[in-house]
């Protein structure tokens, strides 16, 4: 197999048994970004020089490619969050996310594209299935950069559905942790109640290698075989109207492969409070990017896009009670979710509509995301086969921990094949 394509564990075992070494990696991940990188157009920055100089340091990512989301301050590249009003800007450090690959042994391969500030105006990225279709966002080159071979692993992040969508549209596996296991310190702020650092791999055990690595936390071994089969609740959420005739057939084909596979698969609904995210999440992210964006609308208004200004002031338009009631929402959808696990270990769950849309103009919509980035609870994205046009297709799994939803998202990949 082509170093670029291997898994982030065989890499790293192949790494630490001496049968590969980290510029070996590092040169075949070059060699594809130098065959692809024209059409699939991942990197915001990249510069070859630079990554083939870097000297990783020991650690459980030691000599690991990364790609960085250009959301997060590089210290050694620029870091324009995806906005003409910030190009060319360069931080004096690394985020704390970036600090801490670095410092576990990753390298980063460059800076990955965008939308402007994780929001709105999509980036130059296309699908490596299809250049006709979108990749997804916000992260758009994260996502592709891990499904084309670039990197075997990425920094992203989520607001509404910024991680999960594009691993989805992509055929990787993203990983939404619980609101906070990552520090986000040296991340362009935009909801402070939602955003999430997140990542890719190209398998479940990757996306917790580099997730534990960056938290400091235990989050268990993916690849470690389950003792017994999981329960599982089959959950279409009330955003279901919004699945396309593949998600449905999707879910359905799924539901009972892994019944098949042992699995105790039992239709599950949400509590009803969660029903109110749908209209309470918008209000809280476009009042809170509108908020940390104080300064570019202030002093650089002419440099955001006429789509974001009116997000944005539909989040200033948003009157006390409004900004009230969505807060109260949130939290009675929080203290009600624990009811939709009970007797189960996870939900299994849409996570897209279906696949990649055609065009560069959207990336996609996250109806089947909001809900889990509102309730602040860990979802990992693992692809389930091909659509119609084959492209991609996901469904998504979510728990009541970290280290869970991995494990038993690993279970599901494996019950899929």
């Amino acid at each position: 197999m082509d170093p670029a394509d291997l898994p982030a564990t065989a890499a790293a075992a192949r790494i630490r048994a001496g049968t590969l070494s980290p510029e070996a990696l590092r040169e075949a991940c070059l060699a594809r970004i130098a065959a692809r990188e024209e059409a699939v157009r991942a990197f915001a920055w990249f510069d070859a020089a630079a990554a083939r100089a870097a000297k990783p340091a020991p650690g459980p990512l030691h000599g690991l490619p990364v790609g960085v989301k250009d959301l997060f301050d590089t210290a050694d590249l620029p870091t324009a969050y995806g906005s003409p009003i910030w190009a060319g800007w360069r931080p004096r450090a690394d985020a704390a996310a970036v600090a801490r690959a670095r410092a576990a042994g990753a390298v980063v391969m460059g800076k990955t594209v965008t939308t402007e500030f994780a929001t709105r105006k999509p980036g130059p990225t296309t699908n490596p299935h299809n250049p006709a279709h979108t990749p997804g966002g916000s992260s758009s080159g994260s996502a592709a950069g891990v499904a084309a071979g670039f990197f075997p692993l990425a920094f992203g992040s989520q607001t509404a559905g910024s991680v999960i969508r594009p691993a989805a549209f992509c055929g990787v596996v993203g990983f939404k942790p619980s609101f906070g296991l990552i520090n986000r310190a040296g991340m362009k702020p935009m909801a402070d109640s939602l955003d999430t650092v997140g990542v890719f791999a190209r398998d479940v055990a990757g996306c917790a290698l580099l997730a534990a690595s960056v938290s400091g936390r235990d989050l268990g071994d993916p690849e470690r075989r389950a003792e017994r089969a999981p329960r599982i609740g089959f959950c279409r959420t009330s955003s279901w109207p919004a699945a396309a005739p593949e998600t449905a057939v999707l879910l359905d084909r799924v539901a009972a492969d892994l019944a098949r596979a042992g699995a105790a698969v039992v239709a599950r609904d949400l509590p009803a409070p969660c029903a109110a995210l749908e209209s309470a999440h918008p209000i809280v992210m476009n009042r809170e990017s509108a908020h940390a964006l104080s300064w570019e609308l202030a002093e650089a208004r002419a440099g955001i896009s006429e789509e974001l200004h009116e997000r944005l002031g539909f989040g200033l338009a948003q009157d006390e009670a409004a900004v009230a009631g969505a807060y109260a929402a949130f939290a009675a959808a929080r203290t009600a979710f624990p009811a939709a696990l009970e007797g189960l270990d996870c939900l299994l769950t849409p996570a897209a509509p279906g696949e990649a849309p055609e065009g560069l103009g959207w990336t996609g919509d996250p109806a089947f995301n909001f809900i889990w980035t509102s309730l602040g609870v860990p979802c990992v994205s693992v692809p389930a086969g091909c659509g119609p046009r084959g492209l991609p297709l996901a469904v998504q799994v979510v728990a009541a921990t970290d280290a869970a939803a991995l494990a038993w998202a690993a279970w599901v990949a494996a019950a899929l094949g």
